[in-house]
């Protein structure tokens, strides 16, 4: 029995050994995580050393993981601090360039205004003293004697008869100006009796009207039908003077000649 016991321990034990020969188990994994972390780290820095762990499985979990992650904070707060540090150091500088400038101007300020020269608006229709002049009376003592109003009173009446001739030749001017006529040019439709009906006759006696206003241009003779033909005179008048009902009734006083005139076409000039 003995025997037997022994002879199922050790197999038992050898089975063991096979599991643990064929199971993929890395107990000591810690171990080499460490020593890659410790290698990445004399190679590249701390920050290296950081971003290897930190893509490496299971490195954020570990302690190694953790520190590297603060190294890497406190450098980049350092980077910061340097740049803080670098603005703030401009600031003071435009700050004091700012307080000196301020301070020369506040002391140039007062020689500034004693030796600015004086400004003074002066109107296109008065003329006005050079400064020296007007000062001198301020300088004396007994200022009863002077005048404040009288100058401007002289200056304004020297104004108002400057501005009243200038509008009296401008209202001359105006009045030799020509004004503009209105004109007009009327083409005239003079119809005869029959086609036995002298038109050179008619169109002398046409050209015979002579009005104010009136000039007569150039005619010819239009076929109507059945071997008539009418007169077509152009003319020029003078829409204040002459009228298209006084033309007809001056052209239609030659009965004998003429039976009827329209207007053929009306345009003003």
């Amino acid at each position: 029995m003995p025997s037997v016991r022994n002879g199922r321990s050790q197999q038992n034990r050898k089975m063991a050994t096979d599991f643990l020969v064929h199971e993929k188990i890395w107990f000591d994994k810690f171990r080499y995580d460490d020593a890659e972390r410790k290698f990445y780290e004399q190679m590249n820095g701390p920050v290296a050393g950081a971003s290897c762990q930190s893509s490496g499985p299971g490195a954020s979990s570990g302690p190694g993981g953790d520190h590297s992650e603060l190294l890497l904070r406190i450098a980049s707060l350092e980077v910061e601090n340097q740049s803080l540090k670098g603005v703030v150091r401009d600031l003071q500088q435009a700050v004091s360039k700012l307080e000196a400038r301020l301070s020369a101007l506040e002391k140039s300020a007062p020689t500034h205004r004693a030796t600015a020269p004086q400004t003074q608006h002066v109107s296109p229709m008065r003329q006005v003293e050079p400064p020296s002049k007007k000062a001198a009376p301020a300088a004396e003592d007994d200022t009863d004697d002077i005048d404040l109003f009288g100058s401007d009173e002289e200056e304004d009446k020297e104004a108002v008869r400057l501005r009243e001739e200038r509008l009296r030749q401008y209202a001359e001017k105006k009045a030799k100006k020509p004004a503009l006529v209105a004109k007009s040019s009327i083409l005239l439709d003079v119809k005869p009796w029959d086609d036995e009906t002298d038109m050179a006759q008619l169109e002398a006696c046409v050209r015979s009207i002579q009005l104010n206003g009136l000039t007569w241009g150039g005619s010819k003779l239009v076929p109507v039908g059945y071997g008539i033909r009418k007169l077509q005179i152009q003319c020029v008048v003078e829409d204040d003077k002459v009228g298209t009902d006084l033309l007809e009734e001056e052209i239609t006083k030659f009965e004998e000649h003429v039976q009827s005139v329209d207007i053929a076409a009306f345009n003003k000039i």
